[in-house]
């Protein structure tokens, strides 16, 4: 067949016109972007646009238009659920069937022209559909596709757990091998965690060196633009604001600013966490104890153990210094994990780690959380203190009171008065992850540093700062001593 070299944006706007309608300006940016792409044989691409802004609509044209000039393509479309790759796929099996440009391409028989897949008439004689819907759960072996369109792979129900996001990361990875060397992914999306495919910076704190979609060529259009709408005539001031207000900070930021956030609005807000990266400062001669011009005065410990399954409860280790003001500083939260083909046996491995972690910080004593693991523990850690010559205490504590409350009573008022300094080792760990995504009742997430950091924070008293000529009233009128001036000896 004969090789078309009619444009894209000529392609959409005879669509558009078809359809009665105008084409948006900014359907003509994603549109001059994808081809710009394709020209330039960019094969790694990913389209972010806000919610209700027409991206699966453009791409869907876009397949046409690619199917149009080369009949000869294989296009896979995964998505979330195989009902939303479905949708894609009859929407460009109805522009093939009514656009004035490719009615040549309906195949003679019905049975190439199926809901989940089709194939247009083309020279090759080819094993794979011209496009074909699957969802990401689905078995992708054996399949082979010059294209490959994710279309919204990433939804709550496919990230809004640690899990869930490394499933996703796995099936994912799969696409490599269906893709034809040299063939094209196009990822076309909203963010819906901070741990999101999409994010245009490595999260370190679950082990990526680099993105997700590492060299991929982007285009990001958020609902606002320099503070003026991207699409003003369906997206007014007004309706940006009332979206915003109904959506509320977290879904607004992610959906329509395109901003990596937890979707799910949490019951703990980190951005109410004061992050600082001084490191602890201890001055022997005179006994102080600062981090940066702030005076420590008490620290607190906690350690929740945990052994056994990797995907189980994690074994964390919390330290909290308080200052002579009342502010509290996370200085440390570590997850101790054991080396299994280590000749030390576990819980004596995560005793000697913490034993070093106590002696670097100085702590006074830990708080050692015996639930479930019996009694010997505390004995193994003290004999690790003692080897590693640490001055410590090991208190041995019975948690009797739902975890979620704890949790609660540690959290709420320290971070509505903004009084959590946290350092920024922490926030290279999966705490961070666990605040956003932590919400009393639910099944299924993890929050084993969130409970250590509860369990130290509630051990350190509430302390007010005393005020100069602050003395203390007297208004319940009870007996008071009072020395009278004499002048006589007795």
């Amino acid at each position: 067949m004969e090789t078309k070299k009619v444009e894209f944006g000529v392609f959409l706007a005879l669509w558009n016109q078809l359809q009665g309608q105008d084409t948006p300006v900014i359907h003509f940016r994603m549109g001059q972007w994808l081809q710009q792409a394709w020209d330039r044989k960019k094969t790694r691409l990913l389209l972010q646009a806000f919610r209700s802004s027409g991206k699966s609509t453009i791409v869907g044209l876009f397949a046409a238009w690619l199917i149009y000039r080369q009949p000869d393509l294989r296009i896979l479309v995964l998505a979330a659920d195989l009902m939303l790759a479905r949708k894609m796929v009859r929407n460009v099996k109805r522009i093939i069937e009514r656009h004035p440009l490719t009615g040549a391409l309906k195949p003679e028989r019905a049975d190439q022209w199926g809901a989940d897949r089709f194939t247009v008439a083309r020279d090759l004689e080819l094993r794979d559909p011209s496009m074909l819907a699957r969802g990401i759960g689905a078995n992708m072996t054996g399949s082979r596709a010059d294209i490959v369109i994710c279309d919204d792979v990433e939804v709550p129900n496919t990230c809004d757990t640690a899990e869930k996001r490394a499933d996703l990361r796995e099936r994912l990875a799969e696409i490599n091998y269906v893709l034809v060397p040299g063939g094209t992914q196009l990822y076309i999306g909203t963010p819906h965690s901070w741990y999101t495919i999409y994010a245009g910076q490595p999260r370190r704190e679950i082990g990526e060196d680099k993105p997700f979609l590492d060299g991929f060529a982007r285009l990001k259009i958020p609902v606002l633009e320099n503070g003026n709408s991207s699409w003003e005539e369906r997206f007014t001031a007004e309706d940006i604001e009332r979206i915003r207000r109904s959506a509320g900070p977290n879904k607004f930021s992610s959906q329509m600013m395109l901003e990596p956030v937890n979707i799910a609005e949490g019951r703990l807000d980190p951005a109410a966490f004061r992050r600082y990266e001084a490191d602890l400062d201890y001055l022997k001669e005179i006994n102080l104890l600062s981090i940066g011009d702030r005076k420590m005065i008490s620290a607190s410990a906690w350690w929740d153990p945990a052994f056994g399954s990797a995907r189980g409860d994690g074994s964390v280790l919390a330290v909290v210094y308080t200052d002579e003001t009342g502010c509290y500083w996370l200085h440390r939260v570590s997850y101790l994990k054991s080396d299994p083909s280590a000749e030390l046996d576990e819980a004596a491995q995560q005793c000697r780690m913490a034993a070093r972690i106590l002696k670097e910080l100085l702590v006074p004593s830990v708080a050692l959380e015996i639930n479930g693991i019996g009694r010997f523990l505390p004995n193994i850690l003290r004999r690790e203190l003692a080897l590693a010559r640490v001055p410590c205490a090991v208190r041995e504590i019975t948690s009797t009171r739902p975890k979620d409350i704890r949790i609660i009573e540690a959290f709420d008022t320290v971070l509505a008065a903004r009084m959590l300094h946290v350092h920024a080792s922490v926030y290279a760990t999966s705490f961070i992850s666990e605040v956003q995504e932590w919400r009393p009742g639910a099944k299924g997430g993890h929050d084993d540093g969130l409970d250590a950091v509860a369990g130290a924070l509630s051990l350190e008293p509430v302390r007010l700062k005393r005020y100069p000529g602050s003395g203390r009233q007297n208004w319940q009128g009870g007996s008071s001593v009072h020395e009278a001036k004499t002048d006589f000896e007795v």
